[in-house]
């Protein structure tokens, strides 16, 4: 089968993040064949390095990467049509979709959350005003009756390796230094501005144990350099008390994926590092995109609701806590030092999740279902 995805770069790297991975992992479900078309350049190449430094057709992974004008000329249509969250195809490519005999099947890929009511909506064909052509809404999502998460075949294997015993060592022979310790807590940051960030820092600098905070490449870098007073680019590390910070770079996606896997911690935020979080098996604390009418809440809200529901009540309230006051709803109360105590057991609930949310078909295989139903 034949897949067309598009993708619009719209905020950070979050919606082609998302998209890199379902292409990739649709690419490896062969015979499937999947044309990604990518309207940011210089952001994709950001992601992928390999890119040609003009926009020009190149293959990653077993996916062909396609500037967005390919799609604006006459082009071959697929039989699947994924539009990345609302993107809206190109005129000419949705003209020749309305005028072909047996239109391909088109699919409106929507955000993730975990709130009750895109059950509903999952699955739902809408007609298009323009054209008439049906468009299905595919919610990712936690339960059987949603769009399931992007998982790779091989997640699982990388998120072992990372977590082996050499792994922290391998990393360090790569992104750390003589003096950044294996054995200390280690925690990932990767979020939006937050002013919840000093009082986050000020906890570990006074810990009583040692931190090292791993921070990729971000805008969280604008609230981190004026509480250290130094310049970014002046090195790549910090000692402050008992916290250590290590500055890293851009990093891949599978070395993301590595650094949440070692990390006793993960500081995430949106959606793509949001899932990968919750595959490895690890505490972590999210930052839902902030919205001015507070709907970002209501999405946390309702993944807690599910996140929580094997949780005893002492330790849902413990992460309820550092959730809110890290999401801005009101400093909690001693809410990182409750959250750092707790971590044996917050550590065995992450991988009863993970465990749980992986027992299921993939984004992948639903999306598979939903337009091929006789495949298995």
């Amino acid at each position: 089968m034949q897949w067309d995805i598009f993708c619009r770069v719209v905020d950070n790297f979050g919606d082609i993040g998302v998209s890199w991975r379902l292409a990739r992992a649709l690419a490896q479900r062969s015979p499937h064949a999947v044309r990604l078309f990518v309207d940011d350049w210089d952001t994709l190449r950001r992601l992928l390095p390999c890119a040609p430094a003009v926009p020009a057709p190149f293959v990653d992974s077993k996916v062909s990467v396609q500037p967005w004008a390919v799609a604006e000329a006459p082009t071959t249509l697929a039989d699947g049509v994924i539009e990345a969250f609302a993107c809206a195809l190109p005129p000419i490519y949705l003209a020749a979709m309305r005028d072909t005999q047996t239109p391909p099947v088109w699919i409106n890929l929507e955000y993730l959350s975990a709130e009750d009511w895109i059950e509903d909506c999952h699955g739902l064909p809408s007609p298009d005003p323009a054209t008439g052509l049906a468009k299905t809404f595919f919610f990712p999502g936690f339960t059987a009756r949603s769009g399931g998460l992007i998982r790779e075949p091989d997640v699982f294997s990388r998120r072992d390796a990372a977590q082996a015993e050499t792994g922290r060592h391998q990393w360090l022979a790569a992104y750390g230094g003589a003096d950044v310790s294996a054995s200390a807590q280690w925690i990932s940051l990767f979020a939006y501005d937050n002013p919840r960030l000093v009082p986050r820092l000020t906890d570990w600098q006074i810990s009583e144990t040692p931190v090292v905070l791993w921070v990729p490449e971000g805008t969280v870098w604008r609230g981190l350099m004026p509480w250290l007073g130094e310049s970014h680019a002046a090195q790549t590390c910090w000692q402050r008390g008992a916290l250590t910070v290590c500055a890293l770079p851009f990093l891949s996606m599978e070395d993301y994926d590595r650094l949440l896997a070692m990390c006793d911690v993960n500081f995430v935020r949106g959606e793509d590092s949001f899932v990968r979080a919750q595959w490895a098996a690890r505490p972590f604390v999210w930052q839902a995109y902030p919205q001015a009418d507070a709907a970002h809440v209501d999405k946390m809200e309702a993944f807690l609701g599910r996140y929580l529901t094997k949780v005893d009540t002492a330790n849902a309230a413990v992460i309820e806590a550092m959730w809110r006051d890290w999401n801005g709803l009101g400093a909690q109360e001693q809410a990182w030092q409750r959250f750092s105590a707790a971590l044996p057991t917050l550590r065995q609930h992450a991988r009863q999740w993970c465990d749980q949310i992986a027992a299921t078909d993939g984004l992948v295989e639903r999306l598979v279902k939903m337009v091929q139903p006789d495949v298995k």
